[in-house]
């Protein structure tokens, strides 16, 4: 069997953990991963925030409804979208661009015009919509990164954004959080799923070939 599916079907969204810390180097591979995910126009419009502190995730933890991977996990990463996307973003992106490759900043006067007529001209609200549907896919990278490194980790909706938000202060740094991700390794033993079998959709209800 391809390697990957092995991986994957090892992974589980795991709920409980026993506390024990991830090694640097594959928490470094997981954040690499996040950041070398795709994002429409390459803008990135997130921040992921990567909490070791056990305060901090005791915070959070009362406001993810006391779900206890929380506080029993190594890292805990919260993926926080933009409010909205202004022109000093897409400028700063042209100069990442320009400063990467080496090249004339003015050079990509076209792609910042097609950026700015496109994104720009909407509203806030559907930008932070489009903003945190980046971040979902940066957080699929991270699952997948996680499990090749045979990490343990478990996306998160389940949590009172307003009150992550305040505990973090996103608002005041443009931010809104998204989802989260508990990093860590599985506890057997008060983990009832962590034998179960995967159920998943079979393959011909799942795809249509057209």
């Amino acid at each position: 069997m391809n390697n990957l599916i092995e991986t994957l079907n090892w992974r589980y969204a795991t709920k409980r953990m026993n506390g024990n810390k991830i090694p640097s180097e594959k928490l470094d591979v997981i954040l690499e991963a996040i950041k070398l995910s795709p994002s429409s126009a390459g803008l990135q419009p997130y921040t992921v925030f990567v909490i070791e502190d056990q305060a901090v995730k005791e915070k959070i933890h009362k406001v993810a409804y006391s779900q206890p991977q929380v506080i029993e996990a190594s890292h805990l990463l919260v993926f926080a979208a933009y409010n909205k996307l202004t022109a000093e973003n897409v400028s700063d992106y042209m100069n990442l661009i320009a400063d990467t490759r080496s090249i004339p900043v003015e050079s990509l006067d076209g792609f910042k015009n097609s950026i700015s007529a496109g994104l720009l001209s909407r509203s806030e609200e559907v930008n932070a919509q489009w903003a945190a549907r980046q971040a979902y896919i940066a957080l699929g990278h991270a699952l997948v990164a996680a499990a090749s490194e045979q990490i343990d980790a478990t996306p998160m909706e389940g949590f009172d954004a307003k009150g992550l938000d305040e505990i973090l202060g996103l608002n005041e740094k443009g931010l809104n959080s998204v989802v989260i991700m508990t990093l860590g390794y599985r506890d057997s033993e008060n983990d009832a799923l962590a034998s179960a079998k995967k159920v998943r959709k079979a393959h011909e209800e799942l795809f249509v070939t057209i």
